[in-house]
This record gives C-alpha cells, structure tokens and sequence, in this order.
C-alpha cells in the first residue's frame, strides 16, 4: 500500500469509503492497517465491518478457504485433512498442509501457562505465542443471544449481556482441573479446609445436597440461624483462591472474555452428582457483573427467562435453554445477569462447575486481602510494537507467521459458521419450548424472603 493510500485512510474512517478500501486490499495490507491501533471505542465496530466484508468474500467466491476448481481446497470440517485453501496465506515450506490441518483441527496444545503443561505433540516448533495465538483463534465466541419478554411494559431482550466462549480449556486442561477440584474435595472431607469453606449437606431428596467449595468469601445462601440475611458474611473466613484457579482467572481475561476492569477474587465451586440442580435465581449483588461459569465432566443445560417454573423435584422449564459445553465460559451481564432468572436442572450425569465472581468493594469480607497476581492482568496484544500505542488505545493482535495466519484464519471461519448453526437451532428451539408463568413463582434468589433460598 502506498504511503498517499496511507494517508487519505483517516478521511474516510467513518464514511462508506472504508469497506471500498477494504475490498481492495489483500490481507498483508489489512494487517498492516490494523497493527497501527485503534482506540477501544473504534475498535470493536472497525472488526465488525471488516468481518462483514470477508464474510462477502467467503460467501462469493470461497474467499479465504476454497477454490471453485480444487476440491481438496475445502475444509470439510476440523478433521478432514484437506485443508489447503487457495487464498489462504501458505505456510512456510517447512511446515506441510498436513501439520496445518493437524494444529488448527486439534485443540490439544498446551501452553505454559500453568494450566496444561510445558509441550505437546503437535507443537510443530511454534513459540509460545504462536502457539497461545493459535489457541486464542480456536474460541467459539456466541455474543447474540435473543429472547424478547414485556417487562414493565416493554419489549426487552432478557438475554442481553449473555456471552458464551467455547473451547476455553482443552482436554488436558480440564483433566488437571477437576483433579484439583477433586483433591479440594477430599481435604473438605478430611477438615484441611477451613470450616466455611467447604459444604456437603445430606441428600435429603432429588436435586438437593450438591457438594459447594467457597473461596475468597463466605457467602451465605439463607437466612442463618443468627438471622444474617443471605449475602457476603464479612466477618466469616474462608480459604483464597487455590493457585490453579488464579491461573483459570488470568487465562480468561488475557483472551477477552472477561474484562481486565472486573477481575474475579472469589468463586465457588459445585460438584453435581446426577440429578443434582440449583434452582432459579438471581446472583446476589454484593458480587458485580460480570460473572462467569465454567463447565467440566458434563454437558449440561441452563435455563433462562424472567419467570421460570417447577415441573418436579429437580427440574424447571423455561423459555431458553442454552447448553454448556465442557471446557465452555458462560459469562452472564447486563439483563442476562439482572432480569433474566437462571436454574439449572437436575444434571445427567457427574458435573462440575466454578463460578467467579468478584466481590463489591463494599462487601469485602474485613480481613480481605487483595491478591497481587490478579493485580494489572492486561488482554493480550500479539504485536510487538503495543508499548509505542497511544495511551488510552490498544492494539489488535498481530500475526507474523504465515503458518499460525494460515491457522488462525481457519479456525475463524469455522467459528463462524458454527455461531450462524446454532443461532438458527436456537431460534426454533425458542419458538417450541416458550411458557408462560407467574410473576412471582420465583423471587430472585438473594432477597429476603420466607424461604431465603439462593444460589
């Protein structure tokens, strides 16, 4: 690109010219643009309209990863072989079209981050950015969710702030987890805990009795025996986050899915035996939004509307239901946090779950510290000229490899295509399971009320 093109780029920036300019440059040249950085007003609608365009591309011509006269040059899916595309940036000599198809299908890369481990067999040499780029490509990101219900009056999506990020932690990671979760559980079990710490109530009927661990707070669901109404107990002790799941916390704001200004300092975590539950609620106020749910062992589903209802012991229905992979984070925001109730039904199997959750400065518990490794977590910024940006403005990642490109691109494309199928099973979904109920069949879980019950 010429430096007068360069030049004539900020007279256009919020006209009709830039997506003209856009389908005139090839993809050296669109990164070029991008590495300048843009401040994070411009950034997210600059990445959209971009997207638009190479969506056009794709849909025109098989853009980025076919080619009308070679068949092999499709992917078919993430375990094909075939994955040579014809406008795709190749990768380098050394590296074959098969080694590509082996990194960019296979989500068993391991960085070392403290999560997974230090190699793996289908590292192909990358560094240890290359490798977290790869990675970082490789999460499904669902941010559309609708469901519209008259609240006061008004049409109101309820599911607005929902976002849902897949493919977060791979095979090996989640299997180091749940032996973490798992070895916490039998100290709870042996008293190494301290006493608020960990929770195994008695299975007294269907869907009750989920084991609970708590970090960084007490938080009591109920009405207690001393009358404290359910909440954060400040003046309670439990034990601070266990180092692996500081590591899940920094994980998940380097790759955007939580951001840097609410940083997690406590969570819980549940063990589910099958047809365990939690029963609708809102999340109590005393934790600030957004929060987060990460999923292991099961495939479960969460239920979502502004009134839900008891079909039996144990389980609910309501107007969506969304499922949760394993290895997903469901992050809940804005209506989807605060209008929106949310249960989950009795599970099908062994389930675990760790919600984080950062606490209200006002609602910290008296001999809270803060911790300094979730101090400063900055997203991450692949280009190595981030420190000369502007202050205020961030960069977007990027890429100088041709193979991770080549990589990156692809997993791009087959996480949108998989957001466009199951944006259309859902919307039938939600057109067949629709109810309607009672206003107050559920009060929001946190409240005061008779029976003091929340998550």
């Amino acid at each position: 690109m010429s430096g007068d093109s360069l030049a004539k780029m900020p007279e256009c920036v919020t006209g009709e010219g830039r997506l003209g300019l856009l389908k005139a440059l090839n993809r050296d040249e669109i990164l070029e643009v991008l590495s300048q950085g843009f401040c994070q007003h411009c950034e997210p609608l600059l990445e959209e309209r971009i997207q638009g365009v190479l969506n056009k591309r794709v849909s025109k011509t098989s853009g980025l990863y076919s080619s009308e006269n070679d068949s092999e040059s499709v992917i078919k899916s993430p375990d094909h072989e075939a994955t040579r595309a014809s406008n795709a940036i190749p990768p380098p000599n050394s590296v074959s079209s098969k080694q590509l198809a082996r990194t960019s299908a296979n989500s068993d890369m391991l960085l070392n981050d403290g999560l997974g481990g230090t190699s793996s067999a289908i590292d192909n040499g990358l560094s240890e950015e290359q490798k977290e780029q790869i990675r970082f490509s490789q999460v499904g990101r669902k941010k559309d969710f609708v469901h519209m219900e008259k609240i006061n009056g008004k049409a109101t999506n309820v599911l607005k702030g929902l976002e849902l990020h897949t493919k977060v932690f791979n095979a090996e990671e989640q299997k180091k987890i749940v032996q973490c979760v798992y070895s916490l559980q039998r100290m709870g079990q042996k008293g190494q805990l301290r006493e608020r710490t960990y929770s195994e109530p008695r299975k007294w009927m269907r869907g009750k009795g989920r084991v609970t661990i708590q970090f960084g707070c007490c938080y009591n669901y109920t009405v207690d025996k001393n009358g404290n109404p359910p909440g954060i107990m400040r003046d309670e002790e439990v034990d601070p986050l266990p180092p692996l799941f500081k590591q899940m916390i920094k994980r998940m704001v380097r790759w955007h899915i939580l951001p840097p200004t609410c940083v997690p300092n406590s969570c819980i975590v549940n063990i589910y035996d099958e047809s365990d539950c939690i029963p609708p609620h809102i999340d109590h106020h005393d934790f600030l939004r957004p929060f987060c749910t990460v999923s292991f062992l099961t495939e479960s589903n969460i239920l979502f509307g502004s009134s839900l209802k008891i079909v039996s012991p144990g389980e609910f229905s309501g107007p969506v239901s969304i499922p949760l992979p394993v290895g997903s984070v469901l992050i809940l925001n804005g209506n989807g946090a605060d209008i929106a109730k949310h249960c989950v039904p009795g599970v099908p199997g062994k389930r675990i779950s760790i919600t984080f959750r950062r606490m209200d400065d006002s609602k910290l518990p008296y001999k809270f510290s803060s911790d300094p490794e979730l101090l400063g977590i900055k997203p991450l910024i692949f280009s190595p000229s981030a420190k000369s940006a502007p202050q205020g403005h961030h960069q977007r990642p990027v890429i100088h490899s041709s193979f991770v490109k080549a990589v990156v691109q692809q997993n791009q494309h087959q996480n949108d295509q998989r957001v466009r199928d199951k944006a259309e099973e859902s919307a039938k979904t939600t057109k067949n399971d629709s109810f309607l109920a009672g206003k107050n069949d559920f009060p929001p879980l946190g409240r005061v009320n008779k029976s003091g019950s929340r998550q």
